[in-house]
């Protein structure tokens, strides 16, 4: 009885207050419709259109803070890594090129772990910090790979919003649910435009300026994003290290990336299969003796919804458990219901 009073109440007052807004927005229209021109009528659609929007910038801009923090921490350790085997370049044999420029290119050969083999370390110095290295190259690729790729792809998530926005025919909220619900098939599409466009630029610029075959070249490029690293074929001029310094760096967080969305739309898949399932298949009398936790013969909304999350895989009967002792322990007059006294008791 005392839910069905508290539910009264919070409908009242939320009919109360939708009637008073509407009553405000009427009378504003009234008031400001003769002083409208054309040109602000226009603006006025184009704000609210725009104004979903708002919810997008904040996401983008807290990716935007974690890359720029990445690509500081990667500058820093690529510094670091280029002064060491600068300082140490006799003790790395190998073909030679440009001594910053080889030790550029050997971090990043060893922090992707693609170790072609056509730099090498020598001495015991040379090993113990090219170990070093490798060790904390693949924690910092890790990092990378869970921040970069997104930012990209949610970067061009909003612009690809803000076009769309630009068409008519387009409705802004259904194109930012669209946006939202399919994140992971946009995030794979990107990538593997991406991915496509360093395999290219790749082959082609090993056939152009390394002066390989076509096969030798995609045999290269695959070895080198593959983190297999025969080292047979490998950039071998200094254009060419100049070039791999940061096409390798790409190709290998792109392809790393394309996996896990591609893992990401499977895992999607399956869920959204259980979903459609949970929801559609009938209930019997054995699903409502589950669902009514408190075992008064009766199902309320709250335990049909927590029984069909629980079949979803959404949430467990251990989650359902915690909660339930947490809102006892909130429950100070044990009434069923929490109050400001309460909080304030608890």
């Amino acid at each position: 009885m005392a839910d069905e009073d508290v539910r009264q109440s919070l409908l009242s007052s939320t009919n109360d207050s939708l009637n008073l807004n509407e009553t405000k927005a009427i009378q504003r229209r009234k008031s400001h419709h003769r002083s409208k021109g054309p040109s602000e009528k226009e603006s006025q659609e184009q704000e609210k259109v725009l104004q979903p929007l708002i919810n997008v910038e904040p996401t983008f801009v807290g990716l935007e803070f974690r890359i720029k923090y990445v690509l500081l921490l990667l500058a820093l350790y690529l510094g670091i890594g280029t002064l060491w085997f600068f300082l140490i370049k006799n003790q790395i044999y190998g073909k030679k090129t440009n001594g910053v420029i080889d030790a550029i290119y050997f971090c990043v050969v060893t922090m992707t772990s693609v170790g072609y083999g056509d730099l090498v370390p020598h001495s015991t110095l040379a090993k113990t910090l090219s170990c070093i290295y490798a060790f904390t190259g693949v924690a910092l690729v890790g990092l990378i790979l869970s921040n970069a790729a997104d930012y990209i792809a949610e970067k061009q998530g909003i612009l690809l919003v803000k076009s769309m926005l630009k068409n008519e025919k387009f409705n802004t909220a259904e194109v930012l649910m669209d946006v939202e619900t399919n994140r992971d098939k946009y995030k794979f599409l990107m990538t593997s435009l991406l991915l496509v466009v360093l395999i290219i630029s790749g082959i082609g610029f090993l056939i152009l300026v390394e002066g390989m075959e076509f096969i030798d070249a995609f045999y290269c490029v695959c070895s080198t994003m593959t983190t297999l690293g025969y080292g047979d074929k490998s950039f071998s001029t200094q254009e060419g290290r100049m070039f791999a310094i940061l096409w390798i760096l790409s190709s290998t967080i792109c392809l790393g990336q394309f996996f896990l969305y591609l893992a990401a739309l499977y895992t999607e898949k399956r869920q959204r299969s259980l979903v459609k399932w949970v929801l559609n298949r009938k209930l019997t009398p054995s699903d409502l003796e589950a669902a009514d936790m408190d075992h008064d013969e009766v199902v309320s909304a709250a335990e049909f919804i927590l029984y069909k999350l629980k079949e979803m895989g959404k949430i467990c009967q251990d989650d359902v458990l915690l909660l339930m002792e947490r809102f006892k322990d909130l429950d100070v007059d044990h009434s069923g219901t929490l109050t400001t006294d309460d909080l304030i008791l608890s």
